[in-house]
């Protein structure tokens, strides 16, 4: 099932359930993706054209879990506790549709390859690292390994 198939799926049954938390948080999720898919349209970008493909999505769907915790912490900040309880409702909903993440030492096991093949100049290990990982572990656990193990 691709991610747009269950985004409809989830928002029929979130509809039916009468969840308004989760079909607003869905229906802004999709609007993101279209956003990004409009984006594309434009016939000056290589793109032009094509459908987002699972990696894409992953990454909007991370770009809006990131804008939920800096919300969620602006808020505490503000003392303001009714939105803090909105944006985590909406944040344990975006999260479910992420992919399960690399663990520290799968991420580790992973970069020794690497750097096997590749050698130990962090330089060549980092961009390699960040693009094979891409969607199944964060930016900032990926180069502190690579740093880890090439330093």
């Amino acid at each position: 099932m691709s991610a747009a198939q269950r985004f409809q799926s989830d928002l029929k049954e979130a509809l039916r359930a009468g969840d308004k938390t989760r079909v607003g948080t869905i229906r802004l999720l999709v609007a993101a993706i279209r956003n990004a898919e409009i984006a594309r349209t434009d016939p000056k970008n290589r793109d032009h054209g094509k459908e987002l493909d699972e990696a894409a999505v992953v990454t909007i769907i991370r770009r809006e879990v990131r804008q939920r915790r800096e919300s969620i912490e602006a808020f505490e900040k503000g003392g303001r506790s009714d939105l803090v309880e909105k944006e985590r409702a909406e944040l344990a909903i975006l999260e479910d549709y992420l992919p399960a993440q690399l663990s520290r030492d799968e991420i580790a096991e992973h970069v020794g390859k690497l750097i096997e093949e590749l050698g130990p100049e962090m330089r060549k290990v980092m961009p390699r690292a960040q693009q094979e990982l891409r969607g199944r572990a964060e930016g900032g656990a990926i180069a502190g390994v690579v740093r880890e193990l090439t330093g």
